[in-house]
């Protein structure tokens, strides 16, 4: 029995696969038509579609939404009830229909037409009234679905939502839309976290940098680490530039070493041409620099290598940014 599974799963995977396959030879000049009417739209991209398509529609106008091209999904059946009236004439209608005759979609087209909206469909059917109707038609027709009844949509749907995002992806790529771009659209995503915050945002000022002046004793700086809580301390010449950095590391070689905390100083066990950041760096480029070099804070200079920051591991994870 659990090999019937397998089996199943894997006929599945492989009608599916070859469907997708299929779909390649098919873009071609009318892609590029239905890529030029959606990059020259002056409105948004209204996509549409009934029962599975609609799910599929739902997901493809989530995925054109966030990659730069503005959209949003109408529901077919709703559209005849008040929800035509989001749509415009400057807007451009994507319907997704496997049938190409879907009566919910059949009916809104006339009104679609009348309205001027450009109409590009997505049908398995090119001989369908949606297809017929549309400005263009993307052939998305399959050999077959990989349910054994032929019944349930499955390699149609997937089908479906690749050649949404071949469209998705081409126009991201034609507008030049960058990652500061996709992190605009997802602020509350731990990739948003990653590409928009900077150290400036996480790290402590002031008060809160642990520091102490060359030529404090062993014991005294170990008083401002357990102060500051950050498990280090920077060390500043007397012009209050940095000098270098004391860490929990460099105790226990003080410690090994078997040296007097109250009469050794800091200078004599401090790590010297320590790493240290600017403050417009991104906080996921902090990580990466903590990561790399195995340790938990990094010291903010300025251009003058005067201190303005502190940021630690911790901040970062409670940013999210890890």
């Amino acid at each position: 029995m659990n090999k019937r599974y397998i089996d199943s799963a894997i006929r599945t995977v492989e009608i599916e696969r070859d469907a997708i396959s299929d779909l390649i030879g098919r873009i071609g000049s009318s892609f590029i038509e239905a890529c030029e009417l959606m990059i020259n739209c002056q409105g948004r991209i209204v996509v549409t579609g009934m029962g599975k398509s609609g799910h599929i529609a739902n997901k493809i106008a989530a995925t054109l939404a966030s990659t730069g091209t503005p959209a949003f999904f109408v529901h077919p059946g709703e559209a005849s009830h008040g929800d035509l009236g989001m749509i415009t004439s400057t807007d451009l209608v994507l319907a997704i229909s496997n049938s190409g005759n879907t009566s919910e979609i059949a009916t809104i087209l006339p009104l679609i037409k009348r309205m001027g909206a450009p109409l590009i469909s997505m049908t398995g059917n090119p001989d369908s009234i949606l297809a017929s109707q549309a400005n263009i038609n993307l052939d998305i027709s399959i050999k077959e679905e990989a349910c054994p009844l032929g019944l349930a949509p499955t390699s149609s749907t997937t089908v479906t939502l690749v050649m949404g995002d071949a469209l998705a992806v081409a126009l991201l790529e034609a507008k030049g839309f960058s990652q500061e771009d996709f992190a605009f659209s997802h602020p509350g995503g731990s990739l948003g976290r990653k590409l928009l915050l900077k150290v400036s945002d996480l790290m402590h000022t002031g008060d809160r940098i642990p520091k102490v002046k060359l030529g404090t004793t062993l014991s005294e700086g170990l008083l401002e680490i357990s102060a500051k809580g950050f498990g280090l301390t920077a060390i500043v010449d007397p012009q209050d530039k940095i000098a270098g950095l004391f860490t929990d590391g460099d105790l226990r070689r003080a410690l090994d070493a078997r040296l007097d905390v109250s009469t050794t100083t800091i200078d004599d066990v401090m790590t010297r041409n320590c790493k240290t950041i600017t403050a417009d760096i991104l906080a996921a480029e902090a990580l990466n620099i903590m990561e790399k070099n195995k340790i938990l804070g990094l010291v903010v200079t300025d251009s003058d290598d005067n201190i303005v920051g502190i940021i630690h591991m911790h901040d970062l994870l409670r940013a999210g940014v890890i």
